[in-house]
């Protein structure tokens, strides 16, 4: 007698099912280490509002340290990613990446007060940024690093805020001048992602917010030189 349903039918589907929850689990599990170490660097690099411009290259260099272990986790969680399914499990780990993005951009700011470079990301973490969006092994996507670089105009801002009351009434001035380069930067872009380019639209506030130190800063008289100063470098270059 022939069977309507296929013997064994359920059971493959319930050990497929177990199969895909036991990935997930794996994945989620790296994912908390990762998570775990990008609170350990926010920590440090958190200190930098409240700390002496002198201190920022030391507390720089602590955060730092733990990028190895971000690397790790990494590491960790590419292996646990079946072949070729990289988009299927990416939400699980999208999230916490851009906040690691975020986070090596913002050391390599405090540090040269520039744009990190693809190069110099990829060093961070030892994996590649994936430009050509093909990914085919475990990678780096482009909107994770985006996200990261908009992560980093809406803490500058907040650190010209904290700079001003720290008396170091210059930093807002760069921050200014730099936030407007990557903002004109973003504009050459076609933002297909809905979130990023929600995100990106709120740049424009994060200039306004600078803006308004600045020029709080000139009605007291208190930046007029560097102003000038700065004007005479961009007339140079």
């Amino acid at each position: 007698m022939s069977h309507a349903v296929v013997p064994g039918f359920f059971d493959a589907i319930q050990t497929s099912m177990e199969a895909e929850a036991l990935t997930k689990d794996n994945i989620r599990a790296a994912v908390r280490d990762l998570d775990r170490t990008n609170r350990n660097i926010t920590a440090v690099l958190n200190r930098v509002h409240s700390s002496p411009k002198e201190q920022v290259p030391a507390l720089c260099a602590e955060a730092r340290i733990y990028f190895s272990d971000i690397q790790t986790h990494i590491k960790d969680l590419a292996k646990m990613v079946p072949v070729n399914q990289y988009y299927k499990y990416n939400g699980l780990w999208s999230s916490p990446m851009q906040q690691a993005c975020f986070l090596a951009t913002l050391t390599m700011y405090l540090e040269h007060e520039r744009l990190i470079s693809v190069d110099e990301l990829e060093g961070f973490f030892d994996v590649k940024v994936d430009l050509d969006n093909n990914i085919t092994d475990f990678r780096i996507s482009i909107e994770e690093f985006l996200h990261g670089i908009v992560s980093l105009t809406n803490e500058l801002s907040r650190l010209a805020v904290n700079a001003v009351t720290s008396g170091d009434f210059a930093r807002p001035v760069r921050i200014g001048k730099f936030l407007k380069e990557l903002h004109s930067g973003f504009q050459l872009l076609n933002l297909k992602n809905d979130t990023l380019r929600k995100r990106f639209d709120g740049i424009k506030y994060d200039i306004k917010k600078v803006e308004e130190i600045i020029y709080d800063l000139t009605v007291r008289k208190l930046i007029v030189a560097i102003t000038e100063q700065i004007q005479e470098g961009d007339n140079v270059g």
